[in-house]
């Protein structure tokens, strides 16, 4: 079964490059460039693994997982944050956090990584 992955994410080109490899890699993948809908979009679509950028506009990318993740119905959704500041990673124990963090800018295998073993959890 071909697993769906969300990506959020506010810049076009770090949207289209994943995009380009994570179809390239067999996924299935829907986007996303505020953080207005994400919640909406997780319940209609039901993504295998959500991939947010930390600064959103319309909605900051923390908040939206903190909402999904202390959320009956969502909380075991996969979600990695991405950003190019290293302080986020420090919130990975926080109650609310993401599954992962992706520094930017991204190496291809350690989004390939990061992405499979979020999968494979």
């Amino acid at each position: 079964m071909t697993k769906k992955i969300l990506i959020v994410d506010d810049n076009d080109l770090i949207v289209e490059v994943m995009s380009y490899i994570l179809s390239n890699n067999g996924y299935v993948v829907s986007t996303l460039n505020s953080g207005e809908d994400v919640i909406n979009q997780v319940n209609n679509t039901q993504p295998d693994l959500l991939i947010l950028d930390a600064l959103l506009p319309g909605m900051d990318g923390r908040e939206i997982c903190k909402l999904l993740k202390n959320n009956k119905s969502t909380h075991q959704l996969p979600v990695i944050i991405c950003s190019a500041t290293d302080d986020v990673a420090k919130t990975l124990d926080q109650t609310g956090a993401p599954d992962d963090f992706l520094s930017k800018p991204f190496d291809i295998t350690a989004l390939l990584d990061k992405v499979e073993n979020q999968l494979a959890a």
